[in-house]
């Protein structure tokens, strides 16, 4: 008997699913699908660090994506599903009533970025987590900083605190607040009441501080001394919170029908995308694995006393079952990466779209097809060109546009590119910053070997691993490590079947799913 599952990448884009034969590995169809509000540019405003995105967007491409991987899987590949599971960005919460529904599918919130979703880049609540970390790091004789660093302003109770601080129609609203990490399996499962549902080990460790040394979340005291609805929102949390193999139950009927797959099918946790992508490639204790997209996450996993009592909270962040359940999660990582290419390529080309449409000559179709390629192709064009040029260092960069994520938390600083003349190309430029963000990626690396971390072997994973030769080149130069880069394009997705496998008891672990399941190695 054939035996399905299914995972699901909600991405900073898109979201995309895979269907795999869990018993052998085999991917049988995937799709992609993009958030059609926010490929529009609707709810953020990057001048102001906001990043918001509308909850119809995740539901209308979870849907699409999972038909239509169905669809490429054979006839009546929904029969067969034994199993689905899903991991997202993060922190990436939303604020919603005592039902668990986002207050922006509500018709009196339905425009209001405020009660969308913050996605994990939205940085607009910098001045609220200066605050959070002063009273986390300094309240009574607990520092509940220690296990992550200085606090971010991309995690949960900062952007929670933010919109209090700026809608307080939303606040009063929503008693509580739920991530997208956890609001699709548990909508998925039928249960969406927050203090009932399902609460990921990822997200609540690393964005919430959920940890057994502080006897779950921060204290309601520490909590309400910041500001009361902190202390409300931890009252309906739930919890504590549960693994990413978990079974949450079976789908319920709406959604099966909705997917497409039988009632049977059980309803796995979940993670953040990054982690995922770690198991998808095949994380184990010493393997090193960098995700390397927009941003870059760099992840470890050690048993407790391995990390017990080494100082590392500003080179990353600990939680408890986190990526594997069993080990401490240890997660690193840069704000900017891709998106610093992203960014050059946008300023290179910001009027060729209004220089193409004005040529008469040319259909509209064709239009859109040449401002298509020229975006696809321009950094591929760059970086050949970087790859048989001499190497010149007058050129400078830091890779501080987005603020710095690790070694020390610090989100106000900026990025620098400083040494140019009248000469200067875009080529020298682009090496530029590619310089910058793989040292910044050893600045990470060199921090945990000096903290005593041992890094026996190194992965990479993403789009920048398999469709940058020059950059992962530049980044094993750099380091001084051979890296190894997985041959899967959608790490994320097959980590969260990985997650759906187990859940459905077709392995008895993740490290054991993995054998079967991960791709291998370019």
């Amino acid at each position: 008997m054939k035996k399905l599952v299914i995972g699901v990448d909600f991405g900073s884009d898109s979201a995309r699913a895979i269907v795999m034969n869990a018993l052998t590995g085999e991917k049988l169809g995937s799709s992609i699908c993009e958030y059609p509000r926010w490929m529009e540019g609707k709810y953020s405003d990057s001048s102001q660090n906001i990043f918001r995105q509308h909850p119809s967007d995740y539901l209308e491409a979870l849907e699409n994506s999972v038909k239509e991987a169905l669809k490429k899987s054979g006839n009546n590949a929904g029969e067969y599903v034994v199993g689905l599971a899903v991991d997202s960005t993060g922190s990436t919460p939303a604020p919603v009533n005592n039902k668990g529904v986002p207050l922006a599918l509500l018709p009196e919130f339905a425009d209001n970025p405020n009660a969308m979703f913050y996605m994990w880049k939205d940085h607009s609540a910098i001045e609220e987590a200066k605050e959070i970390n002063h009273v986390f790091s300094t309240f009574g004789e607990e520092d509940y900083t220690r296990f992550q660093g200085a606090y971010s302003s991309e995690w949960y109770w900062a952007k929670i605190l933010h919109a209090k601080n700026v809608d307080i129609e939303v606040t009063q609203s929503a008693p509580a607040w739920v991530e997208l990490s956890d609001w699709i399996p548990g909508l998925l499962a039928g249960n969406t009441n927050p203090r009932t549902m399902y609460r990921n080990a990822c997200a609540a460790g690393h964005k919430a501080l959920w940890h057994s040394d502080f006897g779950g979340l921060p204290s309601k005291e520490i909590l309400y001394s910041i500001d009361p609805y902190l202390a409300e929102v931890a009252d309906n949390f739930g919890g504590p919170p549960r693994t990413a193999d978990a079974k949450l139950g079976t789908i319920c009927t709406e959604w099966a029908k909705r997917l497409g797959i039988n009632t049977n099918a059980v309803i796995g946790g979940s993670s953040f995308d990054a982690h995922a992508g770690a198991v998808g490639a095949g994380i184990k204790p010493g393997v090193l694995v960098k995700v390397i997209g927009t941003s870059t996450v760099d992840m470890l996993i050690a048993e407790r006393d391995v990390v017990r009592g080494k100082d590392i909270q500003d080179v990353c962040g600990q939680a408890e079952n986190s990526i594997v359940p069993g080990y401490i999660g240890i997660e690193s990582g840069q704000a900017a990466f891709g998106d610093m290419f992203s960014w050059f390529r946008r300023v290179l080309i910001w009027s060729a779209k209004d220089c193409i449409n004005t040529i008469d000559s040319i259909s509209e179709e064709d239009k859109k097809n040449i401002v298509k390629a020229y975006y696809n192709n321009l950094i591929s064009n760059i970086e050949k060109e970087a790859s048989i040029t001499e190497e010149d260092m007058s050129l400078i960069a830091v890779d501080w546009f987005n603020g710095r994520r690790y070694p020390k938390i610090n989100e106000s600083v900026r990025g620098i590119l400083c040494g140019m003349n009248l000469g200067t190309t875009a080529t020298q430029i682009y090496k530029a910053l590619a310089a910058s963000t793989v040292f910044g990626s050893r600045r990470i690396f060199d921090s945990f070997v000096a903290k005593g971390i041992k890094i026996d072997s190194v992965i990479a994973v993403g789009g920048i691993a398999q469709k940058s030769p020059y950059i992962m080149q530049l980044l094993a130069d750099v380091i001084k490590r051979p890296i190894m880069v997985s041959k899967s394009e959608q790490s994320c997705a097959m980590g969260a079947a990985i997650y759906a496998a187990v859940a459905a008891n077709i392995y008895s672990s993740i490290l054991e799913a993995e054998q079967y399941m991960c791709d291998g190695f370019v």
